[in-house]
């Protein structure tokens, strides 16, 4: 049985839309998974007895701590040991859960992934992706986003292979196409970071790279499958894409393609690199957005992408 673990108690608005989201979630989860909240059990509780939701739909997981959006996370981490993230990545490190998500503290949540869960041996830094909508109607894979905002060459690299494992694996993407971000298509453009790192890249059996990519091309799909970047101009483009997200909202146009930036239908970033599946959602997450964000966890662990990634760096 696949264990989900959630954090009930993460989020603006816990635990009523994660526990609305979860109930959501748990009709379109796979037979063979089942969610488990950590949190006030009590809380929990009475809000399922209120949807008239059985309560052995979930594993409950009573924690009697939470680590707020204003606390800081390595000291909350370690001192709220009965904190609903500090117990989640406790499981999650000793395999009692598959995976783990959360729309509460992000920097509690990075701390567990570092030193609970710990990244990849071999991997030099994590990183976090996101998924960008394009106008063939795929997704493309952005990464970093805002861990790391200076990364040198070899960190850019090892984007590369993360990046497509999780195209492949994830997404289901037959040999992805990773491209490198840069101010121009050919390899002379660009700073020393970008350079070098397509020197690297060029010619390279670890991941398909076709080159770089200008951002203009970013939104069409033609041209890459994962885009590489260091995490200052990945937070930068991301934080751009929710701005003409909310001026197509504001001037009233509609359509499926505008639809897909809206975070609610992606549920949350995943944290590439480390030893299990960690799933970070907004802060500000309706029951809608945590639903997917379940789901986008589901489908993160079926991917399995740490077992590949393992492989290819120790050889």
């Amino acid at each position: 049985m696949m264990k989900i673990g959630i954090d009930a108690m993460g989020g603006d608005f816990a635990p009523e839309t994660v526990v609305m989201g979860a109930i959501s979630a748990s009709s379109k989860i796979g037979s063979d998974s089942k969610i488990v909240l950590f949190g006030d059990k009590a809380q929990i509780e009475t809000i399922l007895e209120r949807e008239k939701c059985p309560l052995d739909t979930f594993e409950i997981v009573p924690t009697t701590e939470v680590i707020s959006m204003s606390d800081h996370p390595t000291q909350a981490f370690t001192k709220k040991s009965n904190s609903s993230i500090t117990v989640g990545f406790n499981y999650l490190a000793a395999g009692k859960i598959d995976g783990f998500a959360s729309a509460g503290n992000t920097g509690a949540m990075m701390v567990g992934c570092m030193y609970a869960v710990k990244q990849v041996e071999g991997v030099i830094r994590p990183a976090i992706s996101s998924s960008l909508p394009t106008i063939n109607g795929h997704s493309l894979i952005l990464l970093d986003v805002g861990l790391n905002v200076d990364c040198k060459p070899e960190v850019l690299y090892q984007y590369g292979i993360i990046g497509s494992i999780y195209a492949k694996r994830v997404l289901h993407i037959n040999n992805p196409r990773v491209a490198l971000l840069n101010i121009g298509e050919e390899k002379e453009k660009g700073n020393n970071a970008s350079k070098t790192t397509h020197e690297m890249m060029e010619g390279t059996k670890d991941f398909n790279f076709v080159g770089n990519i200008e951002a203009k091309h970013l939104f069409t799909g033609e041209v890459a499958d994962v885009v590489v970047c260091d995490g200052f101009v990945g937070n930068t483009i991301l934080k751009q894409s929710e701005g003409i997200y909310e001026i197509a909202v504001r001037e009233g146009i509609k359509g499926t393609y505008f639809d897909n930036f809206n975070y609610e239908n992606v549920g949350g970033t995943p944290v590439l690199g480390i030893n299990a599946p960690v799933i970070i959602g907004h802060g500000c997450s309706s029951a809608k957005a945590i639903c997917n964000m379940i789901l986008q966890t589901e489908k993160t662990i079926r991917g399995n992408i740490g077992s590949e990634l393992r492989e290819i760096l120790s050889k």
